[in-house]
């Protein structure tokens, strides 16, 4: 086989092989120019660009013996058949209204073509209304597909993940609204598919919200599991959250933003920056265990990476606590701490979420699968001290370090609010029958007596009394974290697996 560049590909990294009709206008090449006859092939492989950003590139061999050039693609396509993680059929649920209503075109113009040249068969639903997808889930055989793929922002990956998360633990008999209850993995990849006004898991997952580069990852079938928070009021299960359960600033900016749709993703910055001239705090009490399975802190410069250690030990560490002493066990077991106060802020993070405008998220070393959640407290301070900590989220400076902030990394916290604690006092009974332990803000004349509300992963939440609940690797993802280096995770990819050149 002959051809003018040099390239060097893993197998890992290519997506189809094909045939190729020579085009006569190559052939005047040289020696080949007075052959009769010439057969190619081309490989078309994922080029790693900067930012994380993939693209489909391809490069065409040919030569005169058709037996060599059929021997070649028939050695490739065998090799890329090896490849057991990669998808063969796929169910696409299509958001047609989020974002700036182009879902269906990204997908069809730039998602589609790269599914059929991989030969992935799909099945597509466009949605027609909200729950449109989740409610199919509970319907179809999700059992026939190697996974599911959203064309959406986050909301309607959450849609999506609530579908599969409850179809499972309805066929494996299991109580959703039992907050204690061990929740069934899925084991059916989620592809993300960034198409909406926020795209902050896919961000946080892949490094860039790109529909191509997504695509691809889903081609090459990476796998990257994700901690899943499930979220209840008084027995009842109310949502699951993967990024941010926000309460107080962020929940207000949620609410008041959801009033001016009209508005687009601007409707945000209106809300936030009105949210701010407010300055509302809120008191209440909260009750967490401590993840003492883990092995990282929030403060501490371990970023969550591609293949994180830190997520594989946490994950070992906590299956050997729950195979020794069981669930149930443990948590009756295991010290709860109790904090009351006044807060301006309550942020419970499972992943950085980070974003183009906050490169390092809400909180830095968060990690995608370690079984916990980073609980953030910013307590009553000034306006002014509080844009200081708003500003952090934009720059590389220790956003924690302020004497008002807190942050705890947990594996499960109850949060109840000084206007329901009279009629609902489980959090208070908590503290006072186990603990004894408070941290409390100096008392002051007045408070605010209002509720705020909570903000899951951009959906509102009725009430403002909550117990949560951090479920370890609860589902996968078609992604692989985001990569330190794209040239040294290449270069790391080319000396593990097999090459073809």
């Amino acid at each position: 086989c002959v051809h003018t560049e040099n390239c060097f590909v893993p197998i890992s990294d290519i997506i189809a092989v094909e045939e190729t009709e020579f085009n006569k206008k190559q052939r005047n090449i040289g020696r080949w120019q007075k052959m009769a006859k010439l057969h190619a092939f081309t490989v078309y492989y994922v080029k790693k660009a900067r930012n994380h950003r993939w693209r489909c590139s391809d490069v065409t061999f040919w030569c005169v013996d058709e037996h060599l050039c059929n021997q070649w693609m028939q050695a490739l396509k065998e090799l890329l058949e090896m490849q057991k993680s990669r998808p063969k059929q796929l169910l696409v649920y299509i958001n047609p209204y989020g974002g700036k209503r182009q879902g269906k075109r990204i997908y069809e113009q730039k998602v589609a073509p790269l599914f059929s040249l991989a030969s992935i068969s799909t099945d597509v639903v466009i949605t027609e209304h909200a729950n449109h997808a989740k409610d199919n889930l509970f319907e179809v055989n999700v059992y026939k597909y190697d996974g599911v793929v959203c064309v959406g922002g986050d909301g309607m990956f959450s849609e999506v993940m609530h579908g599969l998360i409850g179809r499972m633990q309805k066929d494996s008999g299991i109580d959703q609204n039992n907050p204690k209850a061990s929740l069934v993995q899925c084991n059916i990849r989620i592809g993300i598919i960034p198409a909406g006004s926020t795209d902050c898991i896919c961000y946080s997952t892949v490094g860039i919200s790109d529909p191509v580069t997504s695509a691809l990852h889903i081609i090459v079938g990476d796998c990257q599991p994700l901690d899943v928070s499930s979220v209840h009021h008084s027995n009842t299960f109310l949502k699951y959250s993967v990024s941010l359960l926000g309460y107080g600033f962020y929940g207000d900016i949620l609410k008041d933003s959801e009033k001016k749709r009209w508005m687009g993703p601007m409707r945000y910055d209106y809300s936030g920056f009105k949210t701010f001239l407010s300055h509302h705090y809120y008191e209440g009490t909260i009750a967490y265990q401590p993840a003492k399975h883990t092995h990282g802190s929030p403060r501490d410069k371990e970023s969550c990476r591609t293949g994180c250690y830190i997520c594989k030990r946490s994950e070992k560490q906590l299956a050997e606590q729950n195979k020794e002493h069981g669930l149930k066990h443990e948590e009756g077991k295991e010290e709860w701490k109790v904090i009351k106060g006044k807060f301006l802020a309550i942020n419970a993070v499972n992943m950085s979420c980070a974003c183009p405008r906050s490169p390092k998220g809400l909180s830095p070393a968060a990690h995608l699968a370690d079984g916990s959640a980073d609980l953030i407290l910013v307590r009553k301070c000034s306006r002014f001290d509080f844009l200081r900590y708003l500003v952090r989220h934009t720059n590389q400076d220790d956003q924690f370090d302020f004497p008002f902030v807190d942050v705890y990394r947990v594996k499960c916290f109850q949060f109840t609010s000084k206007l329901s604690e009279d009629n609902e006092s489980n959090v208070m009974d908590i503290g006072k029958k186990r603990f004894g332990q408070f941290c409390r803000d100096h008392p002051a004349c007045c408070c605010n007596i209002v509720n705020s509300t909570w903000n899951c992963d951009g959906e509102t939440l009725d009430s403002s009394a909550i117990e949560v609940r951090v479920h370890c690797q609860l589902v996968k993802l078609f992604a692989r974290g985001i990569e330190e280096n794209c040239k040294d995770e290449a270069a790391h990819s080319q000396s593990s697996t097999e090459q073809l050149l």
